[in-house]
């Protein structure tokens, strides 16, 4: 289609020409590295958020994530990026960019509370021409069933979404992350960028805005196909994971290492990927997107079976751990109530600071319940207080004095862990994420 001396050309213009501004809603794990992405290939970028805390550290130059530096916040600022609370400001921005949350409410249903109180908290600012994406993992419909009637509806000029490429209004797309916290292998901008949009012009626009930042940008036809394809990628992490987790029982039993068995799997060169097993899962999406659709899928009176069964199975891990940490301590004389034991690990993957869904949690909740006395040691948390679905309010215990502890308890296997030493120290080790591979000693327990 022509796009000359027309609106549309011209904010398309902007952003190949790094003059559009951009407005990106939420400074977390998955919005503030994508601010930094815009920032360095020469946007003006502003952080919404409503933790005024993230808000001053960012324009303090300072950093609350720790694989992102103070320096790169630094940099960013000096290309023009700033931070605020201020959501009247989305009225200067030529795109709008929300990566805000979307848990399990108790439940287990889908919570939207924070799209939607994003969008009613910048529909009142948006203008003709904007762009706005939703990047949040939601179930497909999300889009056009929610962000679309919230944005027409809170704005106070009338504005409508625009379905055409002459229509006048707001464009909308769908643009599901990517973000994978703690992977230094693949570049951010060389993971593909998938764009579903309401109409073509918000397509267009949202593809010339992320080719800025993205070697690859795939469009498709719907903002809801561009939904399914983020649940489907979470979904064939979280089904494989659970063949493992449960396998890895079966060879238990049997007295068969599974990881010997998926590394002799693997050397096939085709029809086969290595997915591997460990005490349940975290992060905020393979957890959580099976049962997004599932709920999804009760409105068209469907029953995802073998998707619940997957997160069924993954969710019963961090039982499963505490069976074997009780075993383990029975070899030992000992029962779990009343028993010291130690956590290594809190974050949900090795090597990152993101306690979100972390099986730690449950394990170290689970615990307690069962009467054991819990401390725990992470290097990326000093503490740990109170979450949406926690409440712990502990210190980080050193690891100087491991003899004292009934039981070690391996969750997370970050790469600092002198795992040797740990086993030379520790009465009983419960390992859970095979990072005892080659020491020999009777006092470890893997599972």
């Amino acid at each position: 289609m022509s796009t000359q001396s027309t609106p549309l050309a011209e904010l398309i213009r902007k952003m190949e020409t790094r003059q559009a501004r951009i407005g990106i809603v939420g400074m977390g794990y998955v919005g503030l590295p994508l601010a930094l992405l815009f920032s360095n290939e020469r946007f003006q970028v502003t952080g919404f958020d409503i933790a005024q805390d993230k808000v001053d550290a960012l324009n303090h130059g300072r950093s609350y994530i720790v694989r992102i530096p103070a320096s790169a916040i630094q940099q960013a600022q000096q290309a023009g990026f700033t931070a605020t609370a201020d959501y009247s400001q989305i009225d200067l921005m030529d795109a709008v960019i929300i990566c805000v949350p979307t848990p399990l409410d108790d439940h287990h249903e889908p919570d939207l509370s924070y799209v939607i109180g994003t969008v009613k908290s910048i529909a009142p600012h948006i203008h003709q021409g904007q762009l706005i994406a939703l990047e949040s993992t939601t179930y497909p419909g999300t889009t056009e069933e929610i962000v679309v009637p919230l944005l027409e509806s809170g704005n106070p000029l009338g504005l409508k979404v625009a379905r055409t490429d002459d229509q006048h209004g707001v464009h909308v797309v769908f643009s599901p992350e990517r973000e994978d916290p703690g992977n230094e292998i693949v570049p951010r901008n060389d993971i593909p960028k998938v764009i579903g949009g309401c109409g073509p012009a918000a397509v267009e626009i949202a593809s010339a805005m992320y080719s800025a930042i993205f070697r690859t940008v795939v469009p498709v036809s719907t903002p809801a196909v561009a939904e399914m394809t983020k649940l489907l990628e979470n979904i064939y992490r979280c089904v494989n994971i659970a063949l493992v987790n449960e396998l890895k029982q079966l060879c238990m039993k049997m007295g068969i290492d599974i990881h010997e068995v998926i590394n002799a799997a693997r050397t096939k060169p085709f029809g086969f990927q290595a997915f591997y097993p460990g005490p349940g899962l975290g992060g905020h999406c393979i957890p959580i997107d099976p049962f997004y659709l599932s709920w999804k899928a009760r409105e068209f009176d469907f029953h995802t079976r073998f998707i619940e069964l997957a997160g069924e199975i993954n969710s019963a891990m961090p039982y499963f751990v505490i069976d074997q940490i009780a075993m383990g301590l029975n070899e030992h004389s000992k029962s779990l109530k009343g028993s010291k034991v130690l956590v290594l690990g809190l974050a949900y993957k090795r090597d990152i600071d993101d306690l979100r869904e972390s099986p730690s949690l449950t394990i170290i909740e689970l615990l307690r319940d069962k009467g054991a006395a819990v401390s725990y040691n992470d290097p990326y948390f000093p503490t740990v207080g109170h979450g949406r679905k926690y409440d712990l309010n502990m210190t980080c215990t050193p690891l100087d004095n491991l003899a004292e502890f009934d039981a070690a308890v391996i969750v997370t296997d970050h790469t600092c862990y002198d795992y040797a030493a740990i086993v030379a120290q520790s009465q009983l080790v419960i390992d859970t994420r095979n990072a005892t591979k080659g020491i020999d000693s009777p006092n470890i327990v893997r599972c």
